[in-house]
């Protein structure tokens, strides 16, 4: 792909060539050799018996009708046993994995969309409320013959998935299918890997196995409705009880928005990864994570398209690839095989020696969660990178270690600094409650797949950051400049900034803070940068 021919990537020659590479494949699953090892069998058999009538493909983490392997997997189950396919998804539930309406807008708007495109190919589509274990009876009363259903290594739907398989008549085939990742997770490895270089090989080494292009979800003869209770269905007036957010204005949900961020990184914002995309005061990150989180596009699509470019920008695509391949399935592959990925005890031995020896540490500061939440810490940067979180629902990559690693410096314990650093993500990001969150808040704060580092106090040997070091990097004022401007301008931020101001300090606690600013301030001149007054956002 020249350079010339990116610049001409417009959004329906885009749409166009990735339909061509599809249909490219064959006109149906069936004429597309499917690589078993993307399956996973949770049954005791994954034949359909022969009284069966139809498949059922639990739709979970892909909300997403092409490139998904899980559904095509379905289809090819029904076409080669002559029985209808459908597709179910239970919302209710997912309040345990998204605390937000910014969250369930962003999946139920992108899951409108999926019933549109699935109503076109006259495969039913079912909005459910209450549990997934309602498909226990939803499968009894219809005969089906076999559960396809999504991968994802988070403990609340492993539990569903668990609780299904106990309640299932033995008859019924249940199949799992990691349509997340590339190489799937249990083929990259079969246990936890402590580092992303001792899963690299492995991934690398199998990935010309996985990294193919996709058939299309074709077409059923005929649309056949499941029998299910009306009292299942999700209305239009149906709410969950979850708090009130601003849903965020930068990224469309659907397919189709994620295919248009996709193409403006490819045209726009590629050539620079890996060069300046750590610099938080400039906009050239892919910003595909909200799709990927809610399924909505495909990272293997992603790799591909990405890798059409490689004749471009080579360095640049093997920096993005090194991402959304290996760094974003090692966080599968450490919330898989860890099942305490959400707490201290998921730390290597060594990350907990280190905290627990310097837990007694004293603390310049400590502020609460609501003070954390509303931005009202001492530090102008910290809080501008929590106003970015707020009112945009993503933190920049660079900024989001700042801000983790320094909860830690600013609590009583790690055990709370975890805890607050997942209740801020998961509840503010629109991505929050992914594996990549998981791991990129334990890699903060107790060494998640790094190593040691020079013993300092509170963080021990787990590797530290201070907001000088930042200035000598990034036009950090900027950033700061525009996140006070965004949490001025936002009606919605208001209640968050507007509300409880921290404890008054001591006279101790100013004096200490003073000394801190000279520190700082000197650190600052002695390494050419001229020196910041700080300012409250």
């Amino acid at each position: 792909m020249a350079s010339s021919l990116l610049k001409e990537l417009t959004k329906e020659v885009f749409s166009k060539n990735i339909s061509k590479s599809r249909s490219s494949t064959g006109k149906s699953i069936l004429d597309f050799k499917f690589k078993k090892d993307r399956c996973r069998l949770l049954s005791q058999h994954e034949d359909l018996n022969e009284n069966s009538k139809g498949v059922i493909y639990w739709m979970c983490r892909e909300s997403r009708v092409q490139d998904n392997w899980a559904l095509l997997y379905a289809q090819k189950l029904s076409l080669k046993y002559k029985v209808p396919l459908y597709v179910c998804f239970f919302l209710e539930d997912y309040k345990e994995l998204y605390p937000t309406t910014r969250q369930l807008e962003f999946l139920r708007k992108g899951l409108k969309l999926v019933e549109k495109e699935l109503d076109a190919l006259k495969i039913p589509f079912y909005l459910l409320k209450k549990s997934p274990l309602e498909l226990t009876e939803i499968i009894k009363v219809n005969d089906i013959g076999c559960l396809v259903c999504d991968f994802f290594p988070l403990k609340i739907v492993t539990e569903w998935q668990n609780k299904l398989k106990e309640n299932l008549s033995e008859d019924v085939a249940f199949v799992q299918v990691d349509a997340h990742n590339i190489v799937p997770c249990w083929v990259a490895s079969d246990k936890l890997e402590r580092a992303a270089r001792t899963i690299r090989p492995k991934i690398l080494k199998q990935l010309p196995k996985f990294l193919t292009e996709f058939p299309e979800v074709c077409k059923q003869d005929k649309k056949t409705e499941l029998k299910i209770d009306s009292s299942l269905l999700w209305t239009k007036n149906d709410k969950l009880d979850l708090e009130q957010l601003e849903e965020i204005s930068w990224a469309e949900p659907g397919e189709e928005g994620g295919f248009e961020m996709l193409r403006t990184f490819l045209v726009d914002r590629l050539k620079y990864y890996g060069i300046s995309s750590n610099d938080p005061s400039k906009n050239h990150q892919s910003l595909l994570s909200p799709w990927i989180h809610f399924g909505q596009i495909s990272a293997q699509r992603i790799a591909l398209e990405v890798s059409k470019a490689k004749t471009v920008w080579k360095e640049q695509c093997e920096k993005y690839l090194e991402e959304v391949i290996v760094r974003k399935e090692i966080c599968d592959n450490f919330c898989l095989y860890n099942p305490n990925y959400n707490n201290l005890k998921g730390a290597d031995s060594w990350a907990q020696e280190t905290l627990n020896l310097h837990r007694d540490d004293k603390r310049d500061y400590i502020y609460k969660a609501e003070q954390f939440a509303k931005g009202l810490t001492h530090d102008p940067i910290w809080n501008s990178a929590q106003v970015q979180l707020i009112t945009e629902g993503k933190l920049h990559g660079y900024m989001r270690m700042y801000w983790c690693k320094k909860i830690l410096e600013w609590t009583e314990s790690p055990e709370k600094a975890i805890e607050i650093g997942l209740y801020l993500n998961d509840t503010y990001s629109i991505d929050g409650s992914d594996p990549n969150g998981f791991v990129g808040v334990m890699w903060s704060t107790c060494g998640i797949h790094d190593q040691g580092f020079k013993e300092r106090p509170v963080f021990g040997k787990i590797r530290f950051m201070v907001d000088y070091s930042l200035s000598r990097k990034f036009d950090i004022k900027s950033y700061c400049a525009k996140y006070r401007s965004n949490a001025q301008a936002s009606s919605g931020i208001a209640k968050y900034l507007a509300a409880k101001k921290p404890e008054k300090q001591n006279e101790e606690q100013k004096s200490k803070e003073t000394k801190l600013k000279k520190k700082v301030a000197r650190n600052e001149e002695s390494h050419g940068q001229p020196s910041k007054k700080k300012s409250k956002i």
